[in-house]
């Protein structure tokens, strides 16, 4: 079998494109190929597609350009809450910051306020804790307490801890926003001001103790003048002599009032005032009465009241008492005064009489010399003269008389007495 019929069993036969143009007598005829067919079909489907694409952008470029306009906006949106939830947290932790520093500004103003108040109260204790020692003399008061010591002012006065501190502290806060520079600003912010809290809480427990201590000492100094003007005066009672104090001991009462602190300040030194006021006295009216012993650690060779006259061996009033001293032995004033004898007056010899006031007097007989004269003053512990045995005498020894207004009285009750108050004169 041929070629051409087993084309025509198996298939059709497969023949190239033919394309003829007649044109009056001329004809033209274009053979086309398969790639031919096949570059056309694939512009032409180019050319379909791109026209498709066009269409549907011009179609779909309203909504894309809609769709980019509004992620635009609302990315603005977002940035612009961003921006305005940032400087929310700035106003926030700015007035924060400038509340905590008035806050710490009125803090620092209050404590510059009672530390002057300490400095001024320091003005006024000074002159009274002056007079309080001059008053104590540093004697022991009667609860035990230690006397008021020069070194007890700064103490009381002058204020542990430095109100600077407050300054720094608020100055951290000055300028808020150099807090504000990380997410950790408000912790920062948070710390500094605890910090400054802490400082305020130390300065003013500082302060108060302060306070505190001014009161129990102004307490203290008040109660010891109480007392020792109490063991003063109960002392000059039970020996019989006079005090003029001017107070009853239980002649207390009234309402009970509650009072803020300064005017309890005021209220303490005001009795303080008073306490020393008393003290003084009944210091000052035991100091005019001779309790002083006119030759210190001589023996005691007689004693006042009835006795056998050593002369006559007679029974006989003895007006003092005699102290048992060597010849020019200093004979010492018992208490200030004025000397109104000074001179040889018949059995004394060679006596000087003092006059203390309040009708009381002392007399020192039997001198070898005299060392003062008439119309002097002296003072307590003066030596008047020195002893010897002129007069009506058996040997050297100093004779010494107290006198209540004229009348001879027993001399050893002043000295027992000056013993027991002489630590608080």
């Amino acid at each position: 079998m041929k070629q051409s019929d087993q084309a025509v069993v198996f298939g059709k036969r497969k023949e190239p494109h033919t394309i003829i143009i007649a044109r009056g007598s001329e004809i033209r005829h274009f053979t086309v190929r398969p790639w031919m067919a096949a570059f056309v079909g694939s512009a032409f489907a180019a050319l379909a597609v791109g026209y498709l694409l066009a269409t549907s952008y011009l179609v779909l470029r309203d909504d894309l350009i809609g769709a980019a306009t509004a992620r635009q906006a609302r990315m603005q949106q977002a940035y612009e809450d961003r921006i305005s939830a940032l400087r929310s947290q700035v106003d926030r932790i700015t007035s924060r910051q400038l509340l905590d520093q008035q806050l710490m500004e009125t803090k620092v103003s209050e404590l510059i306020e009672r530390q002057s108040q300490l400095t001024k109260r320091h003005g006024r204790l000074g002159p009274l804790l002056d007079r309080a020692e001059a008053v104590v003399k540093g004697a022991t008061p009667a609860d035990g307490s230690a006397p008021v010591k020069p070194e007890t002012r700064a103490e009381l006065a002058a204020p542990a801890a430095d109100t600077q501190l407050a300054y720094a502290a608020v100055g951290s806060t000055k300028n808020p926003f150099a807090l504000w520079s990380t997410r950790n600003s408000a912790a920062q912010a948070d710390s500094s001001a605890d910090h400054a809290d802490k400082v305020f809480v130390t300065l003013n427990q500082s302060l108060r103790t302060i306070e505190s201590e001014q009161l129990a000492r102004i307490d203290s100094l008040a109660e010891n003048a109480y007392q020792t003007a109490d063991v003063i005066s109960d002392a000059l009672e039970s020996a019989g002599l006079p005090v003029d104090a001017d107070f009853g001991k239980t002649d207390v009462g009234g309402p009970l009032i509650a009072v803020d602190n300064p005017s309890m300040f005021d209220t303490k030194v005001k009795e303080l005032d008073e306490a020393l006021d008393k003290l003084d006295k009944v210091k000052k009216e035991a100091q005019r009465l001779p309790l002083a012993n006119p030759a210190p650690g001589r023996s005691i060779s007689s004693t006042f009241g009835v006795r056998r006259d050593p002369l006559l061996g007679t029974p006989a009033l003895h007006s003092g008492m005699d102290f048992r001293a060597p010849m020019g032995s200093d004979a010492r004033a018992t208490a200030a005064g004025t000397v109104v004898k000074a001179g040889w007056n018949g059995g004394y010899g060679r006596m000087v009489e003092v006059d203390h006031g309040s009708g009381f007097s002392t007399r020192y007989a039997h001198l070898s010399r005299i060392d003062v004269k008439e119309g002097q003053k002296i003072a307590t512990g003066d030596t008047i003269g020195e002893v010897g045995t002129s007069g009506r005498s058996t040997g050297p020894h100093l004779h010494y008389e107290v006198r209540r207004n004229g009348e001879a009285v027993d001399p050893l009750r002043f000295l027992k007495l000056g013993k027991k108050v002489g630590q608080y004169l």
